[in-house]
């Protein structure tokens, strides 16, 4: 992890959550910022952020928020992007970079794209970074170590844009994050396979375990093994969060939900005749990929580490 000095003399952060304030922290170690601005529309959060000291100015006025800054980040639910960018926009000073966190891509470069962005840079991100908690006490600075941030940049052949990717880039990069470009449709059905189906899964097996509660008299619960302890982790997520990245990336996700179910009926049918080697190849497979994810450094305790750092 490299210190490049500061890089954006004026961060304003609009959403103090957990993606939010991790930014917040992690610039703040890093010193790659001067003077940090928060914005929220929680009156609950705003008092919460001038109690923990974390930023020079704490604001519900968007326009007043953006106006002098160098880096804005919207850090708020996929859907409520396109409703900001409109507001914002506008006040942004000319050489701004504006870019996000969020889940999803494609719908975050359509709201871009439909604003005059000709005088500031817009540049959609997505640090895959993350825990169950939220709020503005879960945020903690080393969230984004050795996890990827993904950056899709607009189509440019502006040489100050590219630029300022690269500043963006090394801005990630010092708090630890490996940084890759990539097309924001791309980004969506990468994100729909490694996320938000698992999400999707976990959040209906947990469903499920709690319509059986009373068929099996308390006990789903009482002697959960460690496979729906971590369903129930994943399941509890930001509901908001993760209803707003359902409807936003639709497509991606029911296709890999319609693919996981051909693949789920393949399994359905191992089982119902007994097929042990099928069962046993698959297993197999699936092992290998879990240990190259181990290898790759993929492998997280954030859970623990979230709750054990979010106070902070």
């Amino acid at each position: 992890m490299s210190n490049p000095g500061i890089l954006y003399p004026k961060l304003t952060v609009i959403g103090f959550g957990l993606i939010g304030g991790s930014v917040i922290r992690a610039a703040r170690q890093q010193g790659v910022v001067g003077e940090v601005t928060i914005a929220d529309a929680s009156e609950a959060h705003r008092a919460r952020a001038l109690e923990l000291g974390v930023a020079e100015h704490v604001t519900g006025d968007l326009a007043e928020a953006v106006r002098d800054a160098d880096l804005v980040v919207i850090a708020t639910p996929v859907l409520s992007i396109p409703g900001l960018v409109a507001e914002i926009v506008p006040a942004m000073k000319p050489g701004a970079t504006l870019t996000d966190v969020g889940s999803t891509k494609a719908n975050v470069a359509e709201a871009f794209r439909a604003q005059d962005i000709s005088k500031i840079f817009a540049i959609p991100g997505h640090p895959i970074a993350g825990t169950e908690q939220s709020g503005p006490d879960a945020g903690f600075a080393e969230l984004f170590e050795n996890r990827w941030t993904i950056l899709t940049p607009l189509t440019s052949d502006d040489e100050h844009y590219a630029a300022a990717v690269a500043k963006l880039s090394a801005f990630w990069r010092a708090f630890g994050a490996q940084v890759e470009l990539m097309e924001e449709k791309h980004h969506d059905l990468v994100l729909a396979v490694v996320s938000h189906l698992p999400h999707l899964i976990a959040y209906t097996i947990v469903g499920s375990a709690a319509d059986l509660e009373n068929v099996t008299e308390n006990e789903v619960i009482k002697y959960s093994a460690s496979g729906f302890r971590d369903f129930t982790r994943i399941a509890a997520s930001d509901p908001t969060m993760w209803r707003d990245i359902f409807v936003a990336n639709k497509d991606a996700v029911l296709e890999m939900l319609g693919r996981f179910t051909e693949d789920l009926q393949a399994m359905s049918r191992a089982i119902r005749w007994g097929d042990a080697d099928t069962l046993h190849t698959h297993f197999t497979r699936t092992r290998a990929i879990r240990r190259g994810i181990v290898a790759a450094g993929q492998e997280s305790a954030e859970p623990n580490f979230g709750r054990d750092r979010g106070k902070h």
